[in-house]
C-alpha cells in the first residue's frame, strides 16, 4: 500500500511597495528612536547638553550676557552638539550591528521590510534626536533674543548646522556598519577620524575652503562686528550638511541591496545638492567684502549713525543703537565728577572695530588723534563697562586717546579715580579692570584702546580714594583740578591734594609707571 501526499504549489505573494512598507519603516525607525534615547552614551551627553544649555541661560554670570550679540550666539549653538553627534554616531552604528551581533540576519529574510528599508529605519532614528538638538538652539537663541539688551540679526542657517551635524553623524554610523559590519568599526572610525582631521588642519593651517568642510566652524571672536561684514556662507554650508547627509544615506541603503529607480534619483539629488554646497563655501571672502571690513574701521563714521544726548554725541553701527543710552549714563557720571572744563565738554563716543582679517582674530583697536572722541567697543556689560569709563576718563584728562599711551605720571590717578567712582561698585570694578585682578603693586589697567599703566603707588592712592565718601574726594578733585591733570604735578603732590596720606618714600613729578 503506497502513501501519496499532495503538496500544494509554493507561491510568492508580490510585496506592496506602497503604504504598508513606508508605514513599517517608520515603525521602525520609532522604535530605534527611542531604543536610541536610552542608551548610555546618548543619554548622559545628551543630559550634558541639556545641562550646559540650561547653565548658559540662567547662570549668574557677568553682566555681558545681558547684551547678546545675536550673530554671535547662533554660532555658539554649534560646538556644544558635537560630542552629542559623536555618542550619535556610535549608538546607532552599534543598534544597526544589533541583528548580526545576535546572529539574527537571516530571520529578516521572512519580514516584509527589505535591508535597504531597514537601514533607512535605522538612519531616520536620529530625527528625534537632531530635533532635541534644534529644539535646545531655537531656546538658546530666542532667550538671548528677547533679552532688552540684545543685539544683531540671527541666521537659520548657523542654528540648523548642530541639528544637521547629529543627523549626519547618525547616517554615517548606519553607512560604516554596512560598509564594515564590525562592533569595532565604530569607534575605529572615530578615532581615525580625529586623527586624520587634526593632522590635516595643522599642515593645510586655514585653507578657507578645507576649513569649510568641517561639519562645525565656528570662528568666534572677542570684537564683534557688524553681521553684514561676516561673510560666512552659512546657508551654503547648511546645504552641504544636507546633501552628504543624503548622499551617506542614499549610499547605506545602495550597498543594503536597494536598487529602485526613487533611490537612484534621490542619490543624483542630494550628489547635486552637496556639490552645490561645496560649490557654494569654497570661495574665500571676496574682494567688496574686504574693502567694507576696511572702511568700517578705518573710517567707521561712514557706516553709522549718530544721536546727540545731553553734552556728548553717540555714534555706532546701525545694531549698536539700542545701546547709546547705556555709554550715556556712564558718560554723564565721569563728567559730573570731573572739574573744569572737563566737566561740561563735548565728547563724541565712536564705536569702532579693529581691522579684520580673519573672524577669529583678537585685533587691537588703534586710539584715535581726534581730541574729545573716545572708543567703545562692540561688546557690553561687566568689565566692559568700567573699561569704556577709563577711556572716557583718560580722554578728559589727556585730550585724546593717543595722548594717554604717553600718560605715565600722576595723572593716572585722577583717570582711575573718575574711571571707578562712577561705577556702582567701585573697588570691584578696580579690582577686575586690572588685569592681574589686584588692588596692590603696579599693574595694568584695560581700556577700549591702549590700556593704562599704574604703578604701585598710583594703586595705593587710588585705593585708599574709592574706600572715601564720594562726595569728599568730589570736592577736592573739582577743587585741584587743573593742577591734578597736569603732566607736572608729582604724586605726593596728588595725594596731597586728595588728602591721602603720603607713602614714606615719596615719589616725584615724571616717575614712570609699569606697563
Amino acid at each position: 500500500m503506497s502513501t501519496v501526499i499532495d503538496k500544494a504549489p509554493t507561491v510568492f505573494a508580490p510585496v506592496e511597495t506602497g503604504r504598508r512598507p513606508a508605514a513599517a519603516v517608520l515603525a521602525l525607525a520609532r522604535f530605534e528612536a527611542r531604543e536610541l534615547l536610552v542608551q548610555i552614551p546618548v543619554f548622559f551627553f545628551l543630559l550634558v547638553y541639556v545641562g550646559t544649555t540650561a547653565w548658559k541661560l540662567f547662570s549668574p554670570r557677568e553682566d555681558m550676557n545681558n547684551y547678546p550679540i545675536l550673530h554671535d550666539v547662533d554660532r555658539a549653538t554649534q560646538p556644544g552638539t558635537l560630542l552629542l553627534a559623536v555618542a550619535a554616531f556610535i549608538c546607532v552604528n552599534v543598534a544597526a550591528l544589533r541583528s548580526r551581533r545576535h546572529g539574527t540576519d537571516r530571520h529578516f529574510d521572512v519580514l516584509v521590510l527589505e535591508p535597504w528599508r531597514r537601514t533607512v529605519a535605522h538612519a531616520l532614528s536620529v530625527v528625534p534626536l537632531a530635533a532635541v538638538t534644534a529644539l535646545g538652539a531655537a531656546i538658546e537663541f530666542g532667550w538671548a533674543a528677547l533679552k532688552p539688551g540684545a543685539v544683531g540679526h540671527g541666521s537659520v542657517a548657523e542654528l540648523a548646522t548642530g541639528p544637521l551635524v547629529v543627523l549626519l553623524s547618525g547616517v554615517l554610523g548606519v553607512l560604516i556598519a554596512r560598509l564594515c559590519p564590525r562592533l569595532a568599526g565604530g569607534p575605529l572610525v572615530v578615532v581615525v577620524g580625529f586623527a586624520t582631521l587634526m593632522v590635516v588642519s595643522s599642515v593645510v593651517g586655514q585653507t578657507h575652503w578645507l576649513t569649510w568642510l568641517h561639519p562645525v566652524v565656528s570662528e568666534t571672536s572677542n570684537n564683534p562686528i557688524p553681521s553684514d561684514l561676516l561673510g560666512r556662507p552659512a546657508a551654503w554650508h547648511a546645504l552641504y550638511l544636507v546633501g552628504l547627509s543624503a548622499v551617506l544615506l542614499c549610499v547605506a541603503a545602495l550597498v543594503s541591496g536597494g536598487r529602485t529607480r526613487l533611490l537612484k534619483a534621490i542619490t543624483v539629488v542630494a550628489l547635486g545638492a552637496m556639490v552645490t554646497g561645496i560649490a557654494g563655501q569654497s570661495p574665500g571672502d571676496d574682494a567688496a567684502l574686504i574693502t567694507a571690513r576696511t572702511k568700517a574701521s578705518s573710517t567707521p563714521a561712514a557706516f553709522q549713525s549718530c544721536v546727540a544726548h545731553g553734552r556728548s554725541t553717540y555714534c555706532s553701527f546701525p545694531e549698536w543703537t539700542g545701546w547709546r543710552d547705556d555709554w550715556e549714563k556712564v558718560v554723564d557720571r565721569i563728567q559730573d565728577l570731573a572739574g573744569g572744563g572737563a566737566g561740561g565738554a563735548p565728547l563724541t563716543i565712536r564705536q569702532r572695530i579693529p581691522v579684520v582679517h580673519q573672524l577669529e582674530g583678537d585685533a587691537a583697536i588703534e586710539p584715535l588723534h581726534t581730541p574729545g572722541e573716545v572708543t567703545a567697543g562692540t561688546r557690553w556689560g561687566g568689565n566692559r563697562v568700567p573699561e569704556f569709563a577709563v577711556g572716557v576718563a583718560s580722554v578728559l584728562v589727556a585730550g585724546d586717546e593717543q595722548a594717554v599711551s604717553k600718560m605715565c605720571d600722576a595723572r593716572v590717578v585722577t583717570v582711575m579715580w573718575l574711571a571707578m567712582a562712577a561705577q556702582d561698585d567701585p573697588m570691584t570694578a578696580f579690582r577686575h579692570v586690572r588685569l592681574d585682578d589686584s588692588l596692590s603693586g603696579s599693574a595694568v589697567a584695560l581700556a577700549p584702546t591702549n590700556p593704562v599703566g599704574m604703578s604701585a603707588e598710583q594703586t595705593r592712592i587710588v585705593r585708599a580714594l574709592l574706600g572715601r565718601p564720594l562726595y569728599g574726594v568730589t570736592a577736592r578733585v573739582k577743587a585741584h583740578w587743573t593742577e591734578l591733570t597736569s603732566p607736572r604735578t608729582s604724586e605726593a603732590r596728588v595725594a596731597e591734594l586728595l588728602g591721602v596720606p603720603a607713602a614714606k618714600n615719596g615719589t616725584g613729578a615724571g616717575e614712570s609707571c609699569q606697563k
